[in-house]
């Protein structure tokens, strides 16, 4: 079983940065395919960017140029660095990792609130 913690969210003005953090337990976790997806009040979960195992990403449209997802294998743990923030990334970010040999996981959330 697969433990995922995040943390570092919180409040900060636009134009402001945060770096979100999320460390797994209980597995190998390079074997995990990483992501961070938000959920705002009243919208569906999306996904912010993924870090496969390689080392790849990818991340949606609304965040590039913006925001960078990476992995540190040595202390199982995934980043979201986040910088220019704006009013419409406030949400609840989750971290996520996937693997086809042993399913999926999520933390349980932390909050990010962009506003003055």
């Amino acid at each position: 079983q697969l433990q995922l913690v995040e943390s570092g969210g919180g409040l900060v003005q636009p134009g402001g940065s945060l770096r979100l953090s999320c460390a797994v337990s209980g597995s190998i976790f390079s074997m995990y395919s990483m992501g961070w997806y938000r959920q705002a009040p009243g919208k569906q979960r999306e996904l912010v960017a993924r870090i496969f195992r390689g080392g790849s990403t990818n991340s949606d449209d609304s965040v590039k140029g913006r925001f960078t997802i990476s992995r540190e294998n040595a202390k199982n743990t995934v980043y979201l660095q986040m910088n220019s923030l704006k009013a419409e990334d406030t949400a609840v970010y989750y971290c996520n990792a996937v693997s086809v040999e042993h399913g999926a996981y999520w933390g349980q959330g932390t909050q990010v609130t962009v506003s003055s």
